[in-house]
């Protein structure tokens, strides 16, 4: 009876122990992200303030400011029959406060070697500042090449439908593919479209 006593007692202490290093580990963890939170929200912040003035380029003094917008049914569904779905959009405020554009991030789930996500940069006078990738997972030597074969193709062409071409373009709505990258190419050029749609369609012509 003693020696079961002395069991139960013994797991009492065991189990009081843990509780208290739980506990303290808890309490570290909690303070620790206290102190943490804001610096890493205000880093947050910065890296998405700089990527939507990657889209921007040669603007200075505009900031961008996030606007809660959501496409209509409508245009989401004909998206999505895309492999497009949209995400943050973004309006382009200058110094005075007036509105220069929007970015919006498009994820087209239909890349070749998986998700591809871009910011696009589309002004008030439906021009295509620039395109900035996020992700992307493509194959090496091919999909990958889109930051130098695709990126340059859109930047200071207006915002229409654009389609691929593996001719040779000859039109400013026609996007060179990458050569042997067909799929990946088709992917983000349907993201950018998708992008194009929600600023021209939805945001420009409602007031927004």
């Amino acid at each position: 009876m003693e020696n079961k006593k002395k069991d139960i007692s013994s797991m009492l202490k065991d189990a009081v122990i843990l509780f208290a290093i739980t506990l303290i580990s808890g309490l570290i963890l909690g303070f620790v992200y206290q102190i943490t939170k804001d610096p890493i929200a205000a880093q947050e912040a910065k890296a998405i303030q700089e990527a939507c003035a990657a889209v921007f380029p040669g603007e200075t003094g505009i900031t961008f400011e996030e606007t809660g917008y959501v496409p209509s049914a409508q245009l989401t569904g004909e998206m999505a029959a895309t492999g497009v779905e949209v995400g943050t959009i973004f309006k382009a405020l200058g110094t005075d406060g007036s509105t220069k554009g929007y970015v919006v991030e498009t994820t087209s789930k239909e890349g070749y070697g998986g998700n591809i996500v871009i910011y696009v940069g589309i002004s008030t006078d439906a021009m295509v500042n620039g395109v900035s990738i996020l992700e992307i997972a493509e194959t090496p030597g091919l999909g990958m090449n889109a930051e130098e074969v695709l990126v340059p193709q859109f930047a200071g062409k207006e915002a229409v439908s654009f389609t691929v071409t593996k001719s040779g373009a000859t039109q400013p709505s026609e996007i060179d593919a990458i050569t042997g990258a067909t799929v990946t190419t088709d992917a983000f050029v349907n993201a950018v479209n998708g992008a194009v749609r929600v600023v021209c369609e939805e945001l420009m012509e409602g007031g927004q």
